[in-house]
């Protein structure tokens, strides 16, 4: 949700604002805007509504500076519109705010401290930044104390700042708490970002913020100070990605170009994860940690909740661990009885997901371990678990994720069969990772390769249906939960994901001429429930479509599956319903990569 980025120290601070919020555009928004100072009295601030090209319109040739804050909004806090869209401007236009994230207390600080200050927007930004510009004028402070003391009254909140002071205008004030920010680090030139994919144009050298932490930047220099005022010394990281795997190359959309790229990530994953021998390579301490769980519970949000629900059959399976999946946001302030000897897995595609987040401060005030399963280093839940695996998915832009939910499940399968194996499982014995792993790639290919009967299919039968169903059983539910979503999220097809059996207690009543019922069956012992439950709705007029493995296939099924072990199967179901959602999605004119009300990283509550 909502971008930042900055500049400090480059004549070509716009081109690199407005290409750093180019970047960040699939984290969702809904208006834009870039403040610039030419450190010579010149200074310019554009917003708009709608998308960064909409921006772009709205810059001159004489809008120019060296340093400068830039930032997409995605509308908590008010309407969608020009005013309340950032940077937000102190009274005096002294000063100049990004901010993502929501601030708790606003109302009352609004209340407490600026009764007497006019107001131009309905955000809580404006608040902040109105809030900065009083402390440093009645109390005589500079921008760095007045920001400083500004931050200590707010309460309870999640927030990333970036402000600009006119009278000092070549320096950037940062902070973060529960919010992603990082800093960048050029020749001559700094940069601030929510996300580095913002900045790799720029420089693939970034430090890390902690929460509570206050930095100042110049051109030539980064500050960075604790919440005591001590300053913080801290290396930098390098981000070993091209700046052009963010972009889409010859395709369309983002997303069809992510699911393309599925057989790779399954082959990268077994090349960083399994020995030449085809063992997986799995960290002796996060095993041993493992091993003393007496149960597993797995936390996710939306795609990587749907992942642990397939996880939790990998785990049991092939370690008799019991494991519980569980929704994030609900665990967070619903905490179930634990187990005496829990361990938890994190899956977030982001590594940034405020819910997640969340529940894991919970885990560690507990002293409880986890691991994060995560496609970005160095995000909040990486660095905050006891362990991490990296997806190694390369970026993923489109909101609606793909690959990461399949290598979601790849890396769940390694550790799952790790973890059976180091405990001497029978079953983990027998389960050859590497094998499956190619037969996943090499089926995954097929499917991406016969796209074309896909594409017919959501043009018969999606296009002018307002609601649609996936069924099915065992793992196959799970993958009906993971297609309903995205085929909902970008098409704006009411579709729901239903355990094939609990049809006739109710949903089936929903039912109507022509309503599509698509059929997931790759599981031996329910595929004769499931073919059945199927043609109950077709008796009551369902367009039936069928999603099959090539053993339990039959004369007239739509798509065959090639053949995998049973517990891989999710990897290779998934793929025809995530075409299904993106054809419907494109021959109904939208906007696949950007569906309407969504952010790709969800970095509040």
């Amino acid at each position: 949700m909502c971008g930042i980025v900055g500049v400090t120290g480059s004549d070509n601070a716009v081109k690199i604002l407005l290409d750093g919020l180019q970047k960040l555009e699939y984290r969702g928004y809904d208006s834009a805007g870039i403040y610039v100072n030419d450190q010579s009295g010149e200074d310019y601030l554009v917003k708009e509504k709608g998308r960064i090209a909409d921006l772009k319109r709205e810059i001159g040739p004489d809008v120019h500076g060296s340093t400068g804050i830039g930032h997409t909004r995605w509308a908590t806090h008010g309407v969608v519109s020009v005013d309340n869209a950032h940077p937000q401007v102190s009274k005096d236009n002294r000063f100049y705010l990004v901010h993502n994230g929501v601030i708790d207390n606003f109302q009352e600080l609004k209340s407490d401290y600026l009764s007497d200050v006019p107001f131009t927007s309905q955000t809580d930004t404006e608040v902040v930044v109105q809030l900065i510009d009083k402390l440093a004028v009645e109390e005589n402070l500079n921008a760095h104390d007045a920001f400083v003391k500004a931050l200590t009254l707010l309460k309870g909140s999640s927030y990333g700042f970036l402000l600009m002071d006119r009278e000092d205008p070549d320096t950037l004030y940062v902070a973060k708490n529960k919010s992603p920010l990082l800093v960048g680090v050029g020749d001559g030139f700094n940069v601030v970002c929510s996300d580095a994919l913002a900045m790799l144009r720029e420089t693939h050298d970034f430090l890390e913020l902690m929460d509570g932490e206050v930095v100042t930047i110049k051109p030539d220099s980064i500050k960075i100070e604790d919440k005591d005022g001590n300053l913080v010394e801290r290396d930098t990281f390098h981000v070993d990605m091209n700046a052009d795997e963010t972009d889409k190359g010859t395709y369309p959309f983002y997303m069809l170009k992510e699911i393309d790229e599925q057989p790779n990530v399954m082959r990268k994953l077994a090349q960083v994860y399994l020995s030449e021998t085809g063992e997986p390579v799995i960290s002796d301490k996060l095993l041993s940690s493992m091993k003393q769980a007496d149960r597993i519970y797995i936390v996710g949000a939306g795609t990587s909740y749907h992942a642990g629900l397939v996880g939790k059959r990998l785990f049991e399976n092939l370690t008799q661990t019991p494991t519980e999946v569980h929704i994030s946001s609900e665990f967070a302030y619903e905490q179930p009885i634990l187990s005496k000897k829990p361990f938890f897995i994190f899956l977030s595609q982001s590594g940034e997901t405020a819910d997640s987040r969340e529940v894991l401060v919970n885990v560690n005030a507990a002293g409880y371990e986890s691991l994060t399963i995560t496609n970005v280093q160095n995000s909040t839940l990486s660095r905050e678990a006891t362990y991490t695996l990296l997806l190694h998915a390369g970026p993923e832009i489109a909101v609606a994720s793909t690959k990461a939910y399949t290598a979601q499940i790849a890396i769940e399968a390694i550790l799952a069969k790790a973890l059976g194996e180091s405990d001497n499982q029978i079953v983990a014995q027998r389960f050859d990772i590497r094998q499956q792993l190619g037969l996943v790639a090499t089926g995954i290919q097929a499917i991406v390769d016969a796209k074309s009967e896909i594409e017919q299919l959501a043009k018969d039968d999606f296009l002018n249906t307002s609601n649609a169903f996936y069924i099915g059983r065992s793992l196959d539910w799970s993958v009906s939960l993971e297609a309903a979503l995205k085929l909902k999220e970008i098409s704006y097809v009411q579709a729901e994901g239903f355990a094939s059996g609990e049809l006739k207690h109710g949903t089936i009543a929903l039912i109507e001429e022509g309503t599509p019922v698509i059929g997931i069956i790759t599981q031996a012992k329910t595929a004769g429930l499931t073919r059945s439950n199927l043609q109950e709705t077709m008796a009551r007029g369902a367009k039936i479509i069928t999603i099959v493995s090539e053993n339990l296939a039959k004369n007239g099924d739509n798509i065959v599956l090639p053949e995998v072990d049973e517990l891989m199967t999710p990897l290779l179901s998934v793929v025809p319903t995530q075409l299904l959602a993106y054809y419907t999605s494109l021959h109904k004119g939208l906007d696949v990569d950007k569906p309407r009300n969504l952010a790709k990283s969800v970095t509040v509550e």
